[in-house]
């Protein structure tokens, strides 16, 4: 073993107080040393979430200025109103890291039939708002609320609490039922909107789910085959969205119509080169560009900041996702594995996409970058799901006993709570049976990586009471040490006194 590996294995050994047991040939791999501390998925996700948000903040305040002052509103306002979304979304953030995975659990049903009523709510005439030809949002007075973006979150909490009560050994029909039917009504109410780039996002949730709950590999070629048939239907099925799924391939065929926004993108794109125009240079967002500040801000990125802006953006997007797939590895709790996965793919797989139809890799689909793109419900729902990576960051076994061992102030302990137990209960006050790799609620089986988890004292082991047959019987019949030996009569030979 090489000096690296040792003092890694030394300094984590000082760290939690238990050896750890010798590691095979793939755990000897190890990357960075930093990389293996008990708090660095919480700082990745904070990290790169935090640096996101700053630069969306901007953005946003760059792109919309001269489109609002073209409509007669100060230049400042809509920079103003993200910025005060962005305040509520880490409330709503600090709100998701003091919820327990199993109260997310117990309520995750509910929510489910509350997003399914919004989701009919919002296509009834004068509930519903209706926008560039869909309705999809409901009018709060303040802002507009949009259903299908709660509908993820949902969608992805719900069905890993039905994946991990079913346990690691799930077969096809517990993978695929309910969580596939639930699907199919959702985006059917999706597409009567219509909103179809909310339906490729929940695909993304459903396919996380599906990954991480170990869907078998020869069926991954039939469920693409059946969404590439299913989506070229419903496609098609409609002139607007052919136009705008197609208009990607030959954009230049028709450059003042269906090809106008993608082919302004490039030219935004190409105006950056590699170290862009400046900060608020832009010549694109002079309302050239349609939805600079939304779907296309990833244009606007390339053409201020230049391709190194957009390495920076792709960048932290890859550390988000190392970040959550981070979390789902060395979490114990099943729950969190899967929900954890599930977040993940859909938030770095709808960001690629807004990425990608923006440089003309892939149809326009409509979905916003995320933490990056103008939008109040997307952006306060965005945080509040940072917030829940962060919870589950802080659940991992290693973490709960690092926070643990440290002296944190008062302020620290109450905007981040150190979880009672790596993993929740389902039921307060109950245990529920565990599946291979977890710790129960109570905490008395070891974790991961076989220490007892922190702040536990070890389990003695109870007697055994025997039937209180035996017990009498232990009590009338003497040990063997204990019983006197046999008196043998003597021989008249041996009596004393005689002789022979």
């Amino acid at each position: 073993m090489d000096g690296r590996t040792e003092s890694t294995r030394t300094r984590r050994t000082r760290r939690s107080g238990v050896p750890v047991a010798s590691a095979g040939p793939a755990a000897r791999v190890r990357g960075p040393a930093w990389l293996d501390g008990p708090m660095t998925s919480c700082h990745l996700v904070i990290g790169a979430a935090g640096l996101l948000l700053a630069i969306g903040l901007v953005m946003v305040f760059s792109a919309s200025a001269i489109e609002a002052a073209l409509d007669d509103q100060p230049a400042w306002r809509p920079g103003v109103d993200q910025l005060v979304f962005a305040g509520l979304g880490l409330v709503a953030l600090l709100v998701a890291v003091r919820l327990p995975a199993g109260l997310m659990r117990r309520w995750s049903g509910m929510a489910l039939v509350a997003v399914l009523v919004l989701l009919v709510a919002v296509l009834v005439p004068g509930v519903g708002v209706e926008y560039n030809g869909s309705r999809a949002w409901i009018d709060l007075g303040v802002t507009d609320f949009q259903p299908s973006e709660l509908t993820k979150l949902v969608v992805a909490l719900w069905g890993a609490h039905v994946l991990a009560t079913r346990g690691r050994s799930l077969t096809l029909r517990t993978l695929l039922v309910p969580l596939l039917p639930v699907f199919v009504v959702i985006s059917a109410l999706l597409m009567l909107e219509p909103d179809f780039g909310a339906v490729v996002s929940l695909l993304l949730v459903v396919s996380g789910l599906l990954w991480a709950g170990g869907l078998p590999g020869r069926l991954w070629g039939l469920g693409i085959a059946t969404a590439g048939t299913v989506g070229y239907l419903l496609v098609s099925s409609s002139e607007y969205r052919w136009e705008r799924v197609t208009a990607f391939l030959h954009p230049f065929d028709d450059p003042t119509d269906t090809g106008f926004q993608a082919i302004r993108g490039f030219y935004a794109l190409a105006n950056g080169g590699l170290w862009g125009v400046g900060l608020g240079n832009s010549a694109m967002k002079w309302n050239l560009l349609p939805e600079a500040e939304s779907d296309y801000i990833f244009a606007i990125i390339g053409e201020e900041l230049g391709l190194l802006g957009c390495l920076v953006v792709v960048t932290l997007y890859a550390v988000l996702a190392f970040a959550g797939f981070r979390i789902a590895n060395r979490s114990a709790d099943r729950f969190v594995q899967l929900a954890s996965v599930a977040i993940t793919v859909w938030l770095v797989g709808q960001a690629a996409m807004n990425m990608g139809y923006v440089v003309g890799v892939l149809p326009v689909t409509g979905v916003t970058l995320p933490l990056v793109s103008a939008g109040g419900t997307s952006l306060v729902l965005t945080l509040f799901v940072v917030g829940i990576l962060i919870r589950f960051a802080r659940s991992e076994p290693e973490a709960i006993e690092h926070a643990r061992s440290r002296d944190r102030g008062r302020l620290a302990r109450w905007l981040l709570p150190v979880p009672a137990h790596a993993v929740d209960p389902v039921r307060p006050g109950r245990s529920r049976p565990t599946t291979r790799g977890e710790e129960p609620a109570d905490g008395r089986l070891r974790g991961r990586s076989g220490e007892r988890p922190p702040g536990r004292r070890p389990v003695e082991p109870r007697p055994v009471r025997r039937p209180a047959e035996a017990r009498g019987a232990e009590r009338r019949v003497p040990p063997p040490a204990a019983r006197r030996p046999e008196r043998v009569p003597a021989r008249p030979a041996d009596r004393p006194g005689r002789s022979r």
